[in-house]
């Protein structure tokens, strides 16, 4: 089993090779994929929010360089404008939790497959498509590394004193690097804005125009430390609920979809 403080650990890893990868030129292409899953998902937030609160969307895009943008006519706009970020929180936890369990995983990996698929409705760029296709086979490949481990542990559980040293951690590993992605995204939309002047404003500037009284940068503290403090809810959370050894999380994944 993996140790609480190695994923502590490797959390703030996860979120240092984001901010790099996220802000570094270049780079920046490689997680576009990923990138495309987070601002989808953080829109389509504002947009049902949008039409449950009695709105009607008028326009919505997501772009990798330029960000996400929709455009609402009526509706609440400070619960359209808080659902961005809460739903980008939540779906991050989530994901965070899939890093403690691998049944957990193997069912937020269905998620993580549609979140990457469903943008390439919108791309035409060849090597976002590509990278989107490299992306989508390592989250295949992870789940039958996993799956293999759990016929390998099933299979020596048959035979008395059997030792199992069959503990692959990839689809663990990658949907806590989503949820890295996902719960800190305040950060990424902050960073956007300031580094690269992206077209579209951030959620923090947005909140800004809506309560002039307080500055854009006072919403960013605010929406960091909200986002934090989920994080750190989230990995108690994982750390309480979820305590099978390795070998007892591939017995209890093995009854998922057995192949």
């Amino acid at each position: 089993m993996v140790m609480p403080s190695y994923r502590h650990t490797t959390s703030v890893v996860y979120a240092v090779v984001l901010f790099g990868l996220w802000n570094i030129p270049g780079a920046r292409v490689i997680i576009n994929p990923l990138k495309l899953f987070a601002i989808g998902w953080h829109e389509l937030c504002h947009a049902i929010f949008a039409i449950l609160t009695g709105g009607t969307i008028m326009r919505m895009s997501i772009d990798p360089t330029t960000g996400g943008c929709t455009i609402v006519q009526g509706g609440h706009p400070p619960t359209i404008l808080c659902a961005g970020y809460i739903g980008s929180t939540i779906l991050g936890g989530l994901f965070l939790l899939g890093g403690f369990d691998t049944l957990v995983a193997k069912i937020l990996s269905f998620v993580a497959g549609i979140g990457l698929i469903a943008p390439l409705s919108l791309v035409q760029d060849k090597l976002t498509i590509l990278f989107t296709l490299a992306f989508e086979g390592l989250l295949i490949g992870f789940w039958f590394i996993d799956h293999a481990c759990v016929w390998s542990v099933l299979l020596a559980c048959c035979n008395v004193g059997a030792q199992v040293h069959c503990y692959s951690q990839a689809l663990r590993w990658y949907m806590l690097f989503l949820g890295m992605l996902h719960i800190l995204y305040v950060i990424w939309d902050i960073t956007d804005e300031k580094f690269f002047r992206k077209p579209n404003d951030s959620d923090c500037t947005q909140f800004s125009y809506l309560y002039k009284s307080v500055p854009a940068h006072a919403w960013a503290v605010f929406w960091i430390t909200f986002q934090l403090a989920v994080l750190v809810g989230f990995v108690l959370i994982g750390i309480a609920s979820f305590k099978l050894t390795a070998d007892q999380m591939y017995v209890e994944a093995a009854r998922f979809l057995p192949t």
